[in-house]
């Protein structure tokens, strides 16, 4: 790989997100002025070229990577894996195997990044399936949850696996020394919770992470643990409900500004407190999810990024990369391997 982590180098598509180049470039350029990275912008050359001759970037290292073809909102993972091999999100996975690349973010199709990566750069050796793993807010310091929609249906071990992985991204982005790892359920004790949750339960129970049982959906902005494992169609659907939570809040606290003088005080007292809660919601506030499991650091963003999400999105990639995040998880991964063959065999020979 690049033989000076100090100054990694971020594969960005440029054609990703609801805005493309015209938002992308800039948030990418802040980011390299900021932290000193180098970039690789990925997409259509005229207009990448077109977006930097805005732009200020002496002292940064830039590069254009022609690529002849977008992987749009509304194409299907297979398709684009099929059809479209020289999309901007694919010539991105392939510098990073390639090791032209340390990383990559794109703010495209979800579902498109999760296939070429999976396809171009393989899984690290003692992960199933990859997971995207998110950070949110507490009352008292960020927790991260895994997964945050990558894996619909899934078995004991791969929870297992995403909170070995969320374990470590812990440690790295958030600085926790001992990561309490949580598993989200209908109820605290043991016992509680869906077939999976109660398999996976046995499991971290007798692993290395430093796991407190189960916590429930609504003790997860509490701050107790500093992990929250699920699968990804129940973390997917906590995160959106815990946005929109925050948005009808606002709305509802507007609606009383109108109710009258000793009203308007209270709420606007209430507002800002409720601004500074949605800000640490905000996805732009840390960029993107870190896409876990995976021979190289991918970070997808999302599609509504504005210029402040893509500059967090590559600062992220590039603190992954400095970390040198791949090998640890591959430490934590190994730590816990020959438990993880044996559970893996029980499932099998059950």
């Amino acid at each position: 790989m690049n033989p000076s982590p100090s100054r990694p180098r971020i594969a960005v598509d440029a054609m990703g997100g609801d805005f493309g180049p015209h938002v992308v470039v800039p948030g990418a350029v802040q980011a390299a002025r900021r932290e000193q990275y180098d970039l690789l912008l990925v997409g259509d050359e005229p207009r990448i070229a077109a977006e930097l001759s805005k732009l200020d970037t002496r002292g940064i290292v830039v590069r254009i990577v022609h690529a002849t073809q977008v992987a749009d909102m509304h194409d299907k993972p297979s398709e684009a894996l099929r059809k479209k091999k020289d999309s901007s999100i694919q010539v991105c996975c392939n510098l990073v195997r390639g090791e032209q690349a340390d990383g990559l973010i794109s703010a495209g199709n979800t579902g498109v990044v999760l296939a070429c990566s999976l396809f171009t750069l393989g899984r690290l050796e003692g992960v199933d399936r990859p997971a995207l793993v998110t950070i949110l807010p507490t009352e008292r310091s960020p927790c991260v949850l895994v997964d945050a929609g990558a894996n619909v249906d899934c078995k004991a071990i791969n929870l297992m696996q995403f909170g070995i992985m969320a374990d470590v991204m812990s440690r790295v982005l958030l600085g926790c020394q001992e990561p309490r790892v949580a598993l989200l359920s209908n109820g605290e004790e043991e016992g509680k919770g869906n077939q999976l949750v109660k398999e996976a339960f046995d499991l971290f129970k007798h692993c290395s992470l430093n796991f407190v049982g189960n916590i429930e959906g609504r003790d997860i902005f509490t701050g107790e643990v500093d992990v929250v494992v699920c699968d990804g169609f129940v973390g997917n659907v906590a995160i959106k409900q815990a946005e929109g939570l925050a948005s009808s809040l606002g709305r509802l606290l507007k609606g009383e500004l109108r109710r009258g003088f000793f009203a308007k005080i209270g709420t606007t007292l209430a507002l800002s407190a409720l601004k500074r809660f949605s800000r640490l919601m905000d996805y732009a506030e840390y960029g993107g999810a870190p896409l876990l499991g995976l021979n190289g650091t991918v970070i997808v963003s999302h599609g509504a990024s504005n210029q402040k999400a893509i500059a967090n999105a590559v600062d992220m990639a590039g603190k992954l990369v400095r970390k040198d995040t791949a090998h640890l998880l591959k430490e934590g991964l190994a730590a816990n391997k020959d438990f993880a063959l044996y559970t893996k065999r029980t499932a099998q020979a059950g």
